[in-house]
């Protein structure tokens, strides 16, 4: 059997986005709840994806958008990781309100640790994609346009980790969308 790398790359990456699921999923977590969400994205739904960031820069001005959108497109997969809102019943007062009740009377507001988890999650993810050497670069514009399609039910803080293997890191140069000069 002769396997040519560029034709089993796609497989490859796959298997690299699942095992960033599987680290995600066991990261670990506040009081041991488990609200993250994780959905792998590929092929046409990365196209609608860029799109939809494309919209989103329209709709609000923010430049960085299109630079992400453009950016978006080199990735052979991207890994979306979300938590769904739920207070942990702590009264730390960390996401602003002094107890869990009044927090709740705000359910558009995440619980702290909502964040708290998110974050640690994605970090297990691009460590496994650094341990496999696979490009990876954290967007907030590409999980902030996921949101928006609803790809994610009931998720709010959505990030997403576009992954590529090539000979040059597509996430690293990246041309700016501010005025030079």
């Amino acid at each position: 059997m002769l396997l040519n790398e560029r034709e089993t790359r796609r497989e490859r990456l796959l298997k690299v986005a699942e095992a960033m699921a599987t680290t995600a999923r066991t990261a670990p977590k506040g009081k041991g709840i488990d609200i993250i969400e994780i959905l792998t994205v590929t092929d046409e739904h990365i196209a609608a994806l860029s799109a939809e960031m494309l919209r989103y820069s329209e709709k609000s001005g923010l430049k960085f958008f299109i630079r992400d959108a453009e950016n978006l497109q080199h990735a052979q997969a991207v890994v979306l990781i979300g938590t769904k809102i739920k207070n942990h019943g702590l009264n730390c007062g960390y996401c602003g309100f002094p107890t869990c009740v009044e927090k709740d009377k705000h359910p558009e507001i995440p619980c702290s640790l909502n964040s708290v988890d998110v974050g640690i999650a994605i970090g297990s993810a691009c460590a496994t994609a650094a341990d496999m050497r696979v490009d990876s670069r954290v967007m907030f514009s590409a999980g902030r346009a996921a949101q928006d399609l609803g790809w994610m039910p009931g998720c709010s803080n959505i990030y997403a980790i576009p992954i590529s293997c090539s000979s040059k890191n597509p996430f690293f140069d990246r041309k700016t969308t501010r005025p030079v000069g």
